[in-house]
């Protein structure tokens, strides 16, 4: 009597099989990836880049921007005594300046040539500036990387509809979204809540939660007056753009930051003071 069951098929025949099928969509081109990782034939560093890749042609300016408020920028106003220490601890290579206001961004100072006001006594700060491009929130990323390649170009003013300035990006944020954004034990997960509970009274909460929606999840008072975000209060309060590891505390939180970089805080930790504690913090 036969057998109705058939051999399985091999590891190179399954193999065979993910790499004959051919994608209709997107949705089936990630499939035949993760296919392929899941049978060793890449990483995870080399599947987070393709799917990096992918992303880039769908995404714009505006979700990846600095904001505003988080620029570090330098007022042509000012002597360079005053803006170079600011220039020596941001540790940034290019940085906008602006006449007064942030809505009047009159070029791009490189750091390296601040040598030259060391190098000439008689230096113009205005005469180094290099000219700003502006570039609107709805330019799609593949678009901008392409632009920074031809024109050799490492970063943009982004403006909003009105012609304001709505923030700056670099070329480095761009390629972050490819080579930089392999998921790490502090990384939120795009579909998961701005705040998520971890332990009793201890939450993970992203910089870019609205300071209202903070309140009324952690049963919290701060003010959305001066701020929109947590990051904003935080980097307030810090007084500087804080590195992980760094906390402070304040009206009954402790915030300890989870995730950062040199231009950004992207989540923090968050756990209510006990009673005795609160009450040994100096009034504000």
């Amino acid at each position: 009597m036969e057998s109705d069951s058939s051999p399985k098929p091999s590891l190179l025949e399954r193999i065979s099989h993910w790499l004959m099928r051919e994608p209709e969509d997107r949705e089936q081109l990630i499939e035949l990836l993760h296919g392929a990782y899941e049978n060793s034939l890449m990483d995870a560093d080399a599947l987070a880049m393709i799917e990096g890749v992918l992303q880039v042609s769908e995404m714009r300016v505006g979700e990846i921007m600095i904001p505003r408020a988080q620029m570090d920028v330098i007022d042509i106003n000012d002597a360079p005594e005053v803006f170079i220490p600011h220039v020596i601890e941001t540790a940034h290579s290019r940085f906008p300046v602006i006449d007064k206001d942030r809505d009047d961004i009159i070029g791009i100072l490189l750091a390296k040539d601040l040598l030259r006001h060391y190098a000439e006594d008689d230096s113009d700060i205005r005469g180094m500036l290099r000219p700003a491009v502006f570039i609107p929130e709805s330019k799609r990323l593949n678009v901008l990387l392409k632009e920074f390649r031809s024109n050799r170009n490492h970063i943009a003013i982004v403006v909003n509809e009105y012609g304001g300035v709505a923030g700056i990006v670099t070329i480095e944020d761009v390629l972050e979204q490819i080579v930089g954004d392999i998921e790490d034990e502090y990384d939120f997960d795009e579909t998961e809540d701005n705040i998520i509970r971890e332990l009793d009274g201890v939450f993970r909460v992203k910089a870019s939660t609205e300071i209202a929606d903070f309140n009324q999840t952690l049963g919290a008072h701060f003010s959305d007056e001066e701020f929109d975000t947590v990051g904003g209060l935080i980097v307030s309060r810090f007084g500087h753009l804080p590195k992980r590891g760094e906390s402070v505390k304040f009206e009954g939180f402790n915030f300890s930051v989870l995730r950062s970089d040199s231009r950004r805080l992207y989540a923090v930790r968050v756990s209510r003071l006990p009673p005795e504690e609160e009450a040994q913090l100096p009034l504000v």
